[in-house]
This record gives structure tokens, sequence and C-alpha cells, in this order.
């Protein structure tokens, strides 16, 4: 039975390491139809806290995004886009206290069976990317992707490009009707 419930947990832990949480926020009124240029809004770009080669991963995944929307990098761009990014630990706890039944003999009662608990620690990683119109220098539209971290290059570059996806999967924001 301990088998089955670590299985469990560590089912339940794949699981969630895929999902990327979204959200987005953005400038009530903008018409997002008249920016169709971007470029990267450098001093933005400059302070976020992550290596070089971070960076680079995340700016090829907005790049090949931004491309797939319709958007042209250019010197003269409607859009400027920056990043920043944070992380924090995050605990999740999986209780395995389990198990219900009757006691024989005197004085009976619930049985229990008392495993302990499975403590499961990962690194999140938080990516903003901030879309700020480049004439009036206004944030116009942000986006949040929350996820657990990679470890080897490879799974870096495929878990950065699922984040950026997601993220701006949520651009231009569709009006509600």
């Amino acid at each position: 039975m301990k088998k089955i419930i670590t299985l469990l947990a560590v089912i339940t832990l794949l699981v969630s390491c895929k999902t990327v949480r979204v959200s987005q926020d953005y400038a009530l009124g903008t018409d997002f139809n008249n920016y169709k240029t971007y470029a990267y809004f450098k001093k933005g770009i400059d302070e976020a806290q992550i290596s070089e080669l971070d960076k680079k991963r995340i700016l090829r995944a907005i790049d090949t995004e931004m491309t797939a929307k319709g958007f042209v990098k250019s010197q003269n761009p409607d859009v400027l886009v920056s990043i920043f990014t944070d992380s924090k630990e995050r605990v999740d706890v999986y209780n395995n206290n389990w198990g219900m039944g009757f006691g024989w003999g005197w004085g009976g009662g619930f049985w229990r069976n008392n495993m302990g608990n499975n403590v499961i620690r990962t690194t999140e990683g938080i990516l903003y990317i901030d879309l700020i119109d480049a004439k009036k220098k206004e944030l116009i539209w942000q986006g949040v992707g929350k996820a657990t971290l990679r470890s080897t290059p490879e799974k870096k570059v495929e878990r950065t490009n699922e984040i950026v996806k997601e993220i701006l999967r949520q651009f231009p924001p569709m009006p509600k009707k």
C-alpha cells in the first residue's frame, strides 16, 4: 500500500510539473490591432536577474511566438518587449494517513495506518512578459507564467518554450462579449 501511495504522490508531482499557470493583465480600451512590430526593451532585458543563457532561451522563444502571431522585429517598433523573472521554492505535502475499519474484541474502534507525509520541494520560476507601447512608453499588456524549472540545458529549452508559448497564447487579449 505504501508503494501505491508513493506512486500516486509521484504521479501528482509529474502532472503538476507539466502545468504552466498563466495570467494576464492589460490596459482596457487598447486596440491591439494597431501593433504589428516589436523590439526588446534593452534596459528591462539587461536588468533581468538570470543567466545570459536563460535570457537567450527566453528571447528566442518570444521571437518564435511573436513571429507566429504575425509580428515583425523592427528598429522602429510599435511595441517594446521586456521581461522580469523571479523564483520561489514550492513545497507540496502529501498526507499518507489513510485507512478505515473496525477493531476486534474489547474496545473496537477506528483502524488507521499512519505512514506519515511525503514532502516534495521544487523550484518554481515566474516569468513576466511586458509589452509597452513604444510611442507612449506605457505598459499595455503583461503576461505571467509560473512553472517548475528544469536542470539540464535541453530540458531548460523545452520548458522555456512551453512557458513562453502559454503566456503569449493569451496575447492579444480577446475582448469579452
